[in-house]
């Protein structure tokens, strides 16, 4: 009789038919025998199936591995190092928005140690002249307006903008008034000249005058408005110009914070843009400093040119 095919689990033992009976016992006996210890000495104990792998190995290899977690979004201070523990740090909490725009604590306003070259307290003594201020926009950049009480500074005491915003009181002949500036005057006007707008001249001597004797001082006046900030148009976060407007006092820095946490000076430009060439800080937190050393953190402004976007922070009065 031909035998069973291969199966993959034992076969059941067939039946035999009446033909087999010729087979004696002992003969018999002798198959069982055989076949009782093969199946008692095959490795899987008789089974037919392949050994299963140890459970410790699958275990091991379902484990995550430490380079596999997620990265933080913030570089921790101990970046570069070789993390200790799977389990994540804390992340550094950030003050509110109410806490740092918080001004710094005043100095005393008689220092001045900011200022340039018109300082807090000191009288200037010069020539006033008038012209037309049309629509009331100038060098500083702060475009269209319909204040007429405004005023063009000397090259000299312009001093690369910086003048620009500053509050000043002009006297002459008893009288007296107070103009922003707006404005650079250049040669032939001489250090100490300020051009007044036709209006304000107005109000010291009559127009046809043309030219008076006057002295003048830099002035922190009472007012309702707060500091707002412009970008320029073109800016991005690769480059930007950040402009300050309605501040009180005149500005000695505008400041940005970069990616370390720092804070980083940047220049002003002749019409009145503090430049970030390489647009670090654009769209970050900014930090204004007046003459006087008050300072004012602003954040959460975006990049959006030419949009002035309130600050609701103002300098004190001096």
């Amino acid at each position: 009789m031909p035998s069973a095919p291969h199966r993959r689990h034992r076969a059941r033992p067939e039946r035999r038919t009446a033909r087999a009976s010729v087979v004696s016992v002992t003969a018999l006996a002798a198959v069982a025998l055989v076949v009782s210890l093969v199946v008692a000495f095959r490795p899987d104990g008789g089974s037919g199936e392949p050994a299963a792998a140890p459970a410790a190995s699958a275990k091991a290899s379902a484990s995550p591995s430490v380079s596999a977690e997620p990265s933080s979004a913030s570089p921790s201070p101990t970046a570069g190092k070789k993390k200790e523990s799977a389990s994540p740090k804390p992340t550094p909490s950030v003050p509110s928005p109410s806490t740092s725009a918080r001004p710094a604590p005043r100095t005393p306003a008689a220092t001045g140690s900011l200022a340039g070259r018109i300082r807090p307290g000191a009288t200037y003594r010069g020539v006033a002249t008038s012209y037309d201020i049309g629509d009331g926009d100038g060098a500083c950049s702060f475009g269209p307006s319909s204040d007429v009480m405004t005023a063009a500074m000397n090259t000299a005491d312009y001093e690369t903008s910086k003048a620009c915003g500053a509050y000043v009181q002009v006297r002459a002949g008893g009288k007296s008034i107070t103009v922003r500036i707006t404005n650079e005057c250049p040669a032939p006007c001489v250090a100490g000249q300020l051009d007044l707008s036709r209006q304000a001249f107005a109000k010291l001597a009559p127009l046809s005058a043309g030219r008076i004797t006057v002295d003048w001082s830099l002035l922190s006046p009472a007012t309702s408005d707060t500091v707002s900030i412009r970008y320029k148009t073109g800016s991005s976060r690769y480059w930007c110009g950040i402009q300050a407007l309605g501040h009180r006092n005149p500005l000695a820095r505008l400041e940005v914070r970069t990616g370390d946490g720092s804070w980083l000076s940047l220049p002003r430009a002749e019409y009145n843009y503090f430049l970030s060439e390489q647009g670090t800080g654009c769209g970050g937190t900014i930090r204004l400093t007046d003459i006087y050393g008050e300072r004012l953190t602003v954040e959460g402004l975006a990049v959006r040119a030419e949009a002035v976007q309130g600050t609701g922070g103002q300098f004190a009065r001096r």
